[in-house]
C-alpha cells in the first residue's frame, strides 16, 4: 500500500528556529521523515549547516524556514517606517485610531543630546502633545453630537463606537516622534535584510533599534543574522543621490495631489490573455491574439469571470498582476502611514517634511479648534525649518500627521483591487478613503472593461469625502 499522508507541526516550543530550518532543508536529499531528521540535530550541527550552506554557499532560502516573533516597544513612528520596510513580514502596531497618547510618549533623538536645539525640539513635541490632549475632548463632544447614544446603549459601548471617529481627527496633531509598539513576525532571511537596512540608516534611533533586534534575534537564530551589518552601498547611494537631487532638481512646485502618470495601455489584453493561458494548451502569443480580436461580449465575459464573483474578502486570481499602474500622489502623513502597510506594491516616499503644507480636517473647525490647530502646525513648521538646517532627518520627528508627503506608487490591478476594496470601506480612515477613491477613478478611466468590477465603496466619492471631512487639504506656509 502507498504510505499514508502525514501532516504535523515541528513545534517551535521544542525545536529552535535554526533546527527547524535545517530539518526542512535536509529533506531535499534525505529519505527520512522530518521528525527523524530533527531528532538527529543539535544546536551545534544546525549552526555548522547554516555556516556552510546559507552563509558559505548562499543558499539563503533555507533561512526562510526560521521564523521569529519579535516585540518592539517604544519605537518612534518615524523609525517604524524602516522597521516595516520588508515585504515578506507581518506587522501589527499600536493604532493612532483607537488608542490615545500622553505627553511622555515621544522619542528624544540621540543626535540632539547636549545640542542647543534640544530644547526647541522638546518644546515643539510637547506643545504638539498638549495641543492633541486639548483637542481630544472638544472633538469628542462634536462627535457625540453627531453620533448620539442609541436607546439602551451603555456609556462604554457608546464610547467604543465613537472613539475612532474623534481620535481619527485629533491624531492629525501627533508628531512622527510619537512612540509605538510593533509586533513583527519575520523569517531569518528577511530579518537579515531588514537589519542591514536599519544598521545603514542615517538616524541613530533606527541603527540602535537594529542592533537591539539583532541581539535579541541571535538568541534564537545565532548563525542566520550574525552577519547582518551596515551596507556601504545603501549609505553611499543615499548620500550621493540626495546630493545630486539637490544639485539638478528645481524647487518643488504645487501639483495635482493624485496623478496616474503611467499605465500599460494593453493591460486589459494581457490580463485576459493570461487568464485564458492558465487553462489552455496554446502559447501566450496565441492567447493574446485571441483576446485582441475577440468581440466585446466575450471580453466582458472573461473579465466578469475574473472579478464579478468575488466576495468581500476573496482574493482574485494572480493573472490580474499582468498590469502596471504608477501614481504620483501626496497625502497627509497619517494616510501615508496606513498606505505603507500595503507592501505588495512598490512605494518610494520622499522624506517627511513641512514643505507640502498640511491638511485641516473639517472636524477640527466644527469643534472650534481651527486657530488652535493652525498655531500648532505653524509651531511645528518653524521648528522643522530650524532643525532641518542642522539635520533634516532629525527634523522629521517634529512633523505632525497633518503634513502632506509625496509618494510614488507602482502596483498591479490585483494589488489595486485589494487596496481599493479595503481602504474605501466605511470604517477606513477618511484621509486614505479619499486617496483610494480617486485612484480607483483613474484606474477605471483607463481600464473601462474592469471599471464596473473594481470594488470601491459606491456610497461616496473622493469629492464627497473631501467636502465632508476636510476644510482644506493643503494649507501652505511660507518657507
Amino acid at each position: 500500500m502507498p504510505p499514508k499522508r502525514q501532516v504535523y507541526l515541528l513545534d517551535p516550543k521544542n525545536l529552535p528556529p535554526e533546527t527547524i530550518a535545517v530539518t526542512f532543508a535536509k529533506t531535499s536529499r534525505s529519505p527520512q521523515r522530518f521528525i527523524e531528521i530533527a531528532a538527529e540535530l543539535t544546536d551545534e550541527k544546525s549552526a555548522e549547516f547554516h555556516e556552510k550552506w546559507v552563509v558559505g554557499y548562499g543558499h539563503a532560502s533555507v533561512a526562510e524556514h526560521a521564523v521569529l516573533h519579535i516585540a518592539v516597544e517604544n519605537i518612534s513612528r518615524l523609525a517604524v517606517e524602516s522597521l516595516e520596510s520588508c515585504r515578506l513580514a507581518s506587522y501589527t502596531e499600536k493604532s493612532t485610531r483607537y488608542q490615545k497618547w500622553t505627553k511622555e510618549d515621544y522619542h528624544l533623538p540621540a543626535e540632539l543630546e547636549n545640542h542647543p536645539l534640544q530644547s526647541l525640539y522638546q518644546e515643539t513635541v510637547l506643545g504638539l502633545f498638549e495641543a492633541y490632549e486639548e483637542a481630544l475632548p472638544k472633538v469628542r463632544a462634536l462627535i457625540q453630537q453627531q453620533y448620539p447614544a442609541r436607546e439602551g446603549e451603555s456609556e462604554t459601548a457608546w464610547e467604543r463606537r465613537i472613539r475612532s471617529k474623534y481620535v481619527d481627527i485629533a491624531r492629525f496633531y501627533l508628531p512622527a516622534a510619537a512612540l509605538a509598539n510593533v509586533g513583527v513576525t519575520i523569517n531569518a532571511r528577511a530579518l537579515e535584510h531588514t537589519l542591514s537596512k536599519m544598521l545603514s540608516h542615517p538616524l541613530s534611533e533606527v541603527r540602535q533599534a537594529g542592533e537591539e533586534i539583532k541581539s535579541v534575534a541571535q538568541a534564537c537564530v545565532p548563525t542566520l543574522v550574525k552577519y547582518a551589518n551596515p551596507l556601504p552601498y545603501l549609505q553611499n547611494t543615499s548620500r550621493q543621490l540626495q546630493r545630486l537631487a539637490e544639485q539638478i532638481l528645481p524647487t518643488s512646485q504645487p501639483t495635482d495631489w493624485c496623478s496616474l502618470i503611467f499605465w500599460d495601455t494593453e493591460a486589459e489584453d494581457h490580463i485576459l490573455a493570461a487568464a485564458l493561458y492558465r487553462f489552455a494548451s496554446l502559447d501566450y502569443a496565441q492567447c493574446l491574439r485571441t483576446v485582441k480580436t475577440a468581440d466585446s461580449n466575450l471580453r466582458r465575459q472573461i473579465a466578469e469571470t475574473l472579478l464579478g464573483g468575488l466576495e468581500k474578502h476573496t482574493i482574485p486570481l494572480r493573472e490580474l498582476e499582468f498590469s502596471t499602474f504608477i501614481f504620483d500622489l501626496y497625502l497627509d502623513q497619517g494616510a501615508y502611514f496606513e498606505l505603507k502597510r500595503h507592501r505588495m506594491m512598490t512605494q518610494t516616499a520622499q522624506p517627511l517634511s513641512t514643505h507640502l503644507g498640511y491638511a485641516l480636517p473639517r472636524g477640527i473647525v466644527l469643534a472650534g479648534m481651527e486657530d488652535h490647530f493652525r498655531q500648532a502646525m505653524q509651531m511645528a513648521h518653524r521648528a522643522y525649518r530650524r532643525l532641518a538646517n542642522f539635520n533634516h532627518e532629525v527634523a522629521a520627528y517634529v512633523v505632525p500627521n497633518a503634513y502632506n508627503r509625496r509618494v510614488l506608487l507602482q502596483m498591479n490591478l490585483r494589488s489595486a483591487d485589494h487596496l481599493i476594496s479595503l481602504r474605501s470601506a466605511e470604517n477606513a480612515h477618511f484621509s486614505l478613503r479619499r486617496a483610494v477613491q480617486r485612484m480607483a477613478d483613474q484606474i477605471k478611466a483607463v481600464t473601462p472593461l474592469f471599471a464596473p468590477l473594481l470594488r470601491n465603496n459606491p456610497a461616496e466619492t473622493w469629492q464627497s469625502i473631501e467636502q465632508d471631512y476636510f476644510h482644506d487639504t493643503c494649507v501652505r506656509l511660507e518657507e
